[in-house]
């Protein structure tokens, strides 16, 4: 299977490029992002031959699906990485909260968030071409919090392979940055910049599509790639918890083959999302996919009123922090897939120059057809988390608190809803929501009063980060961010 631009061709990149080629070299003309040229339709044959199937075989099938050239020892060698998780025969465990929520649980990684189901996988898949290949990269994250930990952790002390992370600093949690300063592989370099997320990512697109900085890269002898959710790589494995879930349910004799169900992601970068969109295109039968979001709430205006406004709007830092984005890279998948790529060049170019703009009142009906959205408030969000840990013995994070208003919408429905970090990753605003309080809780106060009052356990991996030396204190203006980069790949 081919890959094409989401914006067209600019007439000097291949007007189609392999897998492999598309997850070593993410950066598509006019600054665009790459899609399959056409996806692979699993029809219900697909789903009853995988009912006894395990994550890995399932996840295997999917993949082939695509007709990636990518070979498939390589393949099974990256989807082991998921015998490391908490249960290696359940990865993704999906449990069933409340009559019609359940909740897929894709936290069981290393770094104890989503972000594991795909980079893990992904990062051997990268790293192991560019040792195949015998060519050297360097590796951009920009991460609100989980892609950043995930990144590194993958990536750590492979060959070829150099990573520089962005991220906001004072915009994640005391643990998602702890898991990142103190990680203490030789080819990682760590950047806290002033400014937020979309700052990062910004920087991030930048680079990509920099000639100087391109140019300076290759008199090195060093290509460049990105871990974030631009590349297709993270989205291919991003698919397939989708499947996993529902199969669960039919699994636990909650639906039949063929029943619909409705997925309900928390959404920043919108990645989550659109595996859900794409996993319904394919054959999954999902009726809506609903957007659950925070106070940056630029999601739920485009989907209920065809509106991506960022004029006059500033990030608001809540208390999902993951979440605190204003341009979510990944809808522009979305507008190419039922838009095409000459209006997504045109949408893009007016948001880029803008910060604006918006659908037709027919394409609004068409975006409508797959998405709902709705968004909380940092108190809703407490509230949500409160009276399930308290009254319905299910302890959340803030990201997946926010899917409880949509499960509430749709509660004559079957839904399925993501939970993308564990608890311990957010302690603080988990005790401020059980103490009914705005306290500053320390993370490691937190985390023990939490497993003490509600009797778990914290898991090994969170608790040494406190006791871990801090490796990397950079922190840099955003001006500085390619100076930082290209002093690290000296040394």
């Amino acid at each position: 299977m081919n890959f094409i631009e989401t914006r067209g061709n600019d007439g000097v990149k291949p007007v189609e490029v392999s897998f492999s080629e598309a997850i070593l070299n993410p950066s598509a003309s006019f600054g665009g992002l790459y899609v399959p040229k056409n996806l692979p339709t699993l029809k219900e044959d697909f789903l009853k031959n995988h009912i006894n199937s395990s994550y890995k075989e399932l996840a295997f099938d999917i993949l082939k699906s695509f007709d990636i050239d990518i070979e498939d020892d390589l393949i099974k060698e990256a989807l082991n990485l998921y015998d490391k998780f908490d249960d290696p025969k359940n990865p993704v465990p999906v449990i069933k909260v409340e009559e019609n929520l359940y909740i897929s649980e894709l936290y069981h990684g290393p770094t104890r968030a989503f972000k594991d189901m795909a980079l893990q996988p992904f990062g051997y898949i990268l790293s192991s071409l560019a040792k195949k290949r015998g060519e050297n990269y360097l590796i951009l994250a920009a991460t609100s919090g989980d892609t950043g930990p995930a990144t590194l952790h993958t990536f750590k002390n492979k060959p070829n392979i150099k990573v520089a992370c962005l991220y906001p600093e004072g915009g994640t949690s005391d643990v998602q940055r702890l898991q990142m300063v103190t990680e203490d592989g030789k080819n990682l370099k760590v950047i806290g910049i002033i400014g937020d997320f979309d700052d990062a990512q910004t920087a991030l697109k930048n680079l990509l599509a920099s000639k100087k900085f391109n140019e300076i890269l290759k008199e090195k002898g060093i290509k460049l790639s990105a871990a974030n959710s631009v590349n297709f790589g993270r989205i291919i494995f991003q698919t397939i918890y989708h499947f996993h879930s529902y199969l669960e349910l039919v699994r636990q004799d909650e639906i039949k083959i063929g029943e619909q169900v409705n997925l309900i992601v928390p959404s920043g970068n919108f990645g989550n999302a659109l595996g859900g969109y794409y996993a319904k295109k394919m054959g999954l039968p999902v009726k809506k996919i609903l957007i659950a979001s925070n106070e940056n709430n630029v999601l739920t205006e485009l989907i209920k009123n065809g509106r991506y406004d960022l004029r006059n709007k500033s990030l608001i830092k809540t208390t999902s922090p993951a979440m605190d984005i204003l341009k979510s890279s990944n809808v522009e998948r979305v507008l190419f897939d039922k838009f095409g790529a000459k209006r997504t060049k045109e949408l893009m170019d007016s948001l880029n120059e803008n910060n604006y703009y918006e659908l037709t009142s027919e394409e609004l009906k068409e975006l409508q057809k797959d998405f709902d959205a709705d968004f909380s408030s940092d108190e809703e969000i407490k509230k949500y988390i409160k009276e399930y840990a308290l009254e319905k013995n299910y302890l959340m994070d803030p990201h997946t608190a926010t899917t409880i208003k949509l499960y509430e919408k749709y509660k004559d429905e079957k839904n399925i809803a993501y939970s993308t970090a564990e608890w311990t990753k957010f302690a603080p605003t988990v005790l401020n929501a059980l103490n009914e309080d705005n306290k500053k809780y320390s993370d490691l106060e937190a985390l023990t009063t939490i497993a003490k009052r509600l009797h778990i356990m914290i898991p090994v991996v969170i608790e040494e980060l406190f006791n871990k030396p801090i490796i990397h204190d950079t922190v840099v203006e955003k001006d500085d961010i390619e100076k930082e980069i290209l002093k690290f790949l000296e040394k």
